[in-house]
């Protein structure tokens, strides 16, 4: 009997211990207490056998290489023992040995069994482990155990309060680390994703792109940031991009010393402090920067793209902006025109009013033509311009591609745009959702992302949107007809004539009807104007040209006062003097592209971007701004009509230019009062945003949007890199002493608008 149960607990079934034992004649032969005894023998056999069978089984077919070494630790680890267990009690019942043999030979079956009680909790805890791991409950669809959850619950389990099952959780741990640190050596010491096991390797290709790849924080252990993530990610794709053959003019000694580090990873100790793993990252990012990277993406590439990115898409160059839009009107009024002629051959001319991409595309390329002519007036080449042309694109998009984050995008990236309201202002420059976007080019793609540049394009659509609002204002005064009396009073002698007094008479008359007419609408476009112009300065100097400055500075290393008034872009090239730059950061470009994010969350914050209180009655406004321009050039055509019709006899007969004035100035007068109050509304939701504590706090709270690159340390533990914190500028309560209008907005809201 006990040699069946030793052979049982080895891993041989055995009847003995499978038997119920309820029959009557076994109960005569087995006393209650030993069939109890034999119970937890079949239990141990039980567990034994079937983390045999299992393990065998998830070393043969599972997919993850962590979940395969911790399938053989268990066996080579813990099993062995316990087989070893079993031939040493053997071996004590052989040599008689007075633990386990009594007198007259007998063994009680309570001393073998006693010999295994600290293994019971033991082998249940690995087989709910081995359970954990192949646990598939019958899904096809369910996706087996990965590497990410098997070094979680190790390292959970460590904190049990059972000693042996700590030990255990322990040995198992260091195994599971172990491989996933060799995972981790190939990718951020070779740029190379493991080939064995790595389908559950956290960073994954990017079918989209060639040499793209991603981070699937799902597949992310616990212990490690998303930050120490993404440096991984940065430091595998360099030394990727380092060795493909489009970087082939990097020498074999630019790359060696990155294969020297794997000391930094081999130091580290079971289980992984997340701490000390993140600055062994950090200190591996920082030795690839200050040698390979300097020759891969120097940091005058990346100034350059910025001072792009200012110029165009911050609309630092102003001529830029103007051209876009007139370039975009005129495209527009083409279309109407177009749609106008087809209007008697086809009824479906409205659909010629929509604006294709080929269109989109060549406004821009006019918009280029029209700034490269006025470059051609002065002397020298403008560097930003010609890389701007190379790179920005103007198309079609979709309605929600400016808000989406882009696939695989970095956490504080998506934060950012799930922030941005979706306030459509991406379409008020054609009537359809058009953007702004810029080519990303390898090596820039280790700095900048399709994400980051997903940001870029909401706030250029946005100021943008602002910008063109005022010029088309602007330009009704160019309206010479509108504001004084044309054509003049006829000269002498015809003037002095009966006929001719008669005649100034009539346009004297004319005019003075037609001012009084236009007062109102006068007075409104004024108040627009200095609502627009304030707004504009507020957000373009005070926000976006203070924090430019502050970050610009940061990036170039300089030490300087912050001026009263910031200087203009183009004074902030890179271009530092020995006297600014006396100590040049060795930014990364894993350290810029964090700045840069939080640079971003500070711009957005700053510009109001992410208040749907503010947005959303701006955008109303903007567009009876547009209606209040598209009516006053419909009433001047109207009036240049009838003149023409009265002057010179040139009659319309398919149109009644009376009725149609009456028509115009009746939505003139309503148009006048929805911009009123639209510009009211703006600005009660700037006060009600000023008396926003919650808003206030995120206002001021530039910090909590910073986000650590690894722990920030180097490999002697010292702060080696200064981290960018936002500049506090701008603020609501400095916009709104500006917006002041006196009494305009009366009790009863106006009449007229006039003022």
């Amino acid at each position: 009997m006990l040699h069946e149960i030793l052979l049982s607990l080895s891993g041989h079934p055995s009847p003995l211990l499978r038997n119920d034992h309820s029959d009557s004649g076994a109960s005569a032969l087995i006393s209650p207490p030993e069939r109890q005894l034999l119970k937890t023998a079949a239990h141990l056999s039980d567990l034994h056998c079937n983390l045999r069978e299992q393990t065998n089984h998830i070393n043969n077919t599972h997919p993850s290489a962590i979940c395969r070494a911790v399938s053989t630790a268990i066996v080579a680890i813990h099993l062995a023992p316990f087989q070893r267990k079993i031939i040493e009690v053997e071996d004590g019942i052989l040599r008689k040995d007075a633990a386990l043999v009594g007198a007259y030979n007998i063994v009680p079956l309570t001393a073998v069994i006693g010999q295994f009680s600290d293994w019971t909790r033991r082998l249940e805890w690995l087989w709910e482990l081995v359970k954990f791991m192949k646990d598939d409950k019958g899904r096809e669809d369910r996706v087996p155990c990965q590497a990410a959850k098997i070094i979680d619950r190790l390292r959970g389990e460590l904190q049990t309060g059972y000693a042996d099952i700590s030990e255990t959780a322990q040995s198992l741990l260091q195994v599971a680390e172990t491989s996933w640190l060799k995972q981790v050596s190939t990718w951020v010491l070779y740029g190379r994703r493991p080939t064995v096991g790595g389908y559950d390797f956290f960073i994954c290709e990017d079918g989209e792109e060639e040499q793209r790849y991603k981070i699937d924080y799902d597949l992310l252990p616990k212990f490690v940031t998303p930050s120490t993530a993404a440096s991984m990610l940065f430091i595998g794709v360099s030394i990727n991009r380092a060795r493909s053959r489009a970087y082939s003019d990097l020498s074999a000694g630019d790359l060696s010393h990155v294969s020297s580090q794997p000391r930094e990873l081999a130091q580290l100790s079971s289980p992984l402090n997340g701490m000390i793993f993140s600055r062994a990252i950090t200190s591996i990012r920082y030795t690839l920067s200050k040698t390979t990277l300097q020759k891969l993406l120097p940091l005058i590439k990346v100034q350059e793209i910025l001072n792009v990115l200012r110029e165009f898409f911050l609309i630092g160059r102003g001529e830029f902006a103007i051209a876009l839009v007139q370039q975009a009107d005129e495209r527009v009024r083409t279309r109407w025109r177009q749609a106008d002629n087809l209007a008697y051959e086809r009824r479906d001319a409205l659909s010629t009013v929509v604006v294709k991409e080929g269109e989109v595309s060549a406004v821009l390329a006019r918009t280029w033509a029209f700034l490269a002519s006025m470059q051609s007036e002065h002397a020298g080449e403008d560097e930003a311009l010609e890389l701007a042309r190379d790179l920005l694109r103007l198309h079609v998009s979709k309605s929600t591609e400016a808000v989406t984050p882009a696939k695989g995008s970095h956490p504080a990236t998506n934060k950012i745009l799930n922030a941005i309201v979706p306030t459509p202002f991406r379409n008020v420059l054609f009537s359809v959702p058009v953007t702004l976007t810029m080519q990303i080019h390898s090596p820039l793609d280790l700095f900048l992302t399709h994400s980051d540049l997903q940001i870029y394009t909401a706030i250029n659509s946005y100021l943008l949107s602002i910008r063109r609002a005022h010029l088309r204002l602007t330009d009704l005064w160019k309206i010479t007809s509108l504001r004084r009396q044309h054509p003049p009073p006829p000269r002498a002698p015809y003037g002095n004539t009966k006929q001719g007094i008669a005649k100034t008479n009539l346009l004297r008359e004319r005019s003075s009807l037609r001012s009084s007419i236009m007062r109102g609408t006068w007075s409104t476009s004024s108040a627009a104007i200095f609502f627009l112009g304030e707004t504009e300065a507020y957000l373009q100097v005070e926000v976006v040209e203070g924090l430019w400055s502050h970050f610009h500075a940061w990036l170039t290393g300089t030490r300087r006062a912050e001026p009263s008034h910031p200087p203009s872009s183009r004074d902030t090239l890179p271009k530092a003097t020995s006297e600014d730059s006396e100590t040049h950061p060795n930014h990364d470009p894993q350290t810029l592209s964090t700045g840069h994010r939080q640079y971003l969350s500070a711009l957005t914050r700053r510009l109001l971007l992410t208040q749907h209180a503010f947005t959303t009655p701006l955008y109303d406004l903007l567009l009876q701004i547009d209606q209040l321009i598209a009516l006053v050039h419909r009433l001047h055509g109207t009036w240049v009509a009838a003149d023409l019709e009265v002057d010179e006899g040139v009659v319309d007969a398919f149109s009644n230019l009376d009725t149609e004035e009456r028509d115009v100035r009746a939505q003139l007068r309503g148009v006048e009062r929805r911009v009123k109050f639209g510009i009211e509304d703006v600005i009660s939701s700037l006060r009600q945003l000023s008396l926003d504590a919650d808003f206030l706090a995120e206002m001021e709270g530039d910090e909590e949007g910073a986000e650590e690159v690894g722990d920030g340390l180097n490999a002697d533990g010292d702060d080696g890199v200064g981290k960018y914190r936002p500049h506090r500028v701008g603020g609501i309560d400095r916009l709104l002493m500006k917006l002041d209008f006196g009494d305009w907005f009366g009790p009863e809201g106006g009449d007229d608008g006039a003022g």
